[in-house]
């Protein structure tokens, strides 16, 4: 494998990564503060069919990203109104809402445009447009470096970007605000934060909202930019993909971006058969490829890379004391 062949699949480790990474860190918001959330595939996938259908309809990819956080905090709200409200299963109403999302997205998407359950391509201002950051071209002509900084730094969408400013400000908030001590805090010992005169309720649903909004940027990424507008069950699982690299993060920001880089780059892979077959020098089968991301998935949830401790007070609804 050449350089440049090398530079294409960080390229497309760092496009396929970010929808990951953007859901990875919603679910650590929703789970620190104790509300699991299986929902993360049912919230990008509202996101993504509200995005490209309000981008399709507008002509403007910035409606199409408000209309799919909107879209992802209605199932934001709903998870959390049943999970902390009613104090009803978490884990059903996450998987509730991955099958509401599956069936209603196509349904709305087939009444509005008629084309199978799809919404019309996007194009030109309908989608997010590649960014050349500064001396691109002209940094082409150092040698390693220039080309590294060219074809993978430089030309990404806005999403990307935003996806790496989301997981360094979670670390922030997480680790140096009032606000994230107390988010810990309230998945670890609630009872500890409510006797403190701090509301838990005000916290997880601050926490679930949060989670609505990151979600509803990745699937906002994957209708306007990964791809031209929205099909059915386009998300592809990368919900759950997000949810395991959570896990194998062990709820840590940092660590939970190297985890969906990792989980990006087997999906790179996959899009990839020459480089594989170049490498390896056997005919690799494309389903087997294409099957690693959802492997190296089940590995994670099964435990094979150690012991994963959640939040204490994870799945737990909080009963106040009396």
């Amino acid at each position: 494998m050449d350089y440049a062949t090398f530079l294409q699949m960080l390229d497309s480790t760092l496009r396929l990564a970010t929808p990951l990474m953007l859901a990875c860190i919603a679910g650590l918001y929703s789970e620190r503060a104790g509300i699991f959330d299986i929902g993360l595939e049912g919230k990008m996938l509202a996101a993504a069919m509200c995005a490209g259908a309000a981008a399709a309809l507008s002509g403007s990819v910035w409606w199409g990203l408000l209309a799919g956080i909107g879209g992802s905090l209605v199932f934001a709200a709903i998870h959390g109104v049943t999970s902390i409200t009613f104090r009803g299963n978490q884990l059903i109403s996450g998987v509730a809402l991955n099958f509401l999302a599956s069936g209603l997205t196509v349904l709305v998407a087939q009444s509005m445009f008629g084309q199978g359950g799809r919404t019309p391509p996007l194009n030109g201002p309908a989608r997010f447009q590649p960014i050349a950051l500064p001396f691109a071209e002209e940094a082409r002509a150092i040698p390693v470096i220039g080309p590294f900084y060219d074809e993978v730094i430089s030309g990404h969408p806005l999403p990307v970007y935003a996806a790496f400013a989301v997981v360094a400000l979670t670390w922030w908030v997480l680790y140096r605000t009032r606000f994230g001590l107390r988010l810990r805090a309230v998945g670890e010992n609630p009872a500890a934060v409510d006797t403190a005169g701090v509301s838990v309720v005000g916290l997880r649903y601050a926490a679930v909202m949060v989670t609505g909004v990151l979600c509803g940027l990745a699937g906002a990424y994957m209708a306007t930019a990964l791809q031209a507008g929205f099909g059915k069950e386009m998300t592809a699982g990368r919900g759950y993909i997000a949810l395991a690299a959570l896990i194998f993060a062990k709820w840590r920001p940092v660590a939970a971006m190297w985890a969906c880089l990792l989980f990006g780059f087997f999906q790179a892979l996959a899009n990839r058969p020459d480089v594989v077959e170049a490498v390896v020098q056997v005919k690799v089968p494309v389903p087997f490829l294409t099957a690693l991301p959802y492997v190296l998935t089940v590995l994670v949830l099964a435990g094979f890379v150690g012991k994963a401790i959640p939040p204490r007070a994870g799945g737990e609804p909080y009963v106040k004391e009396r």
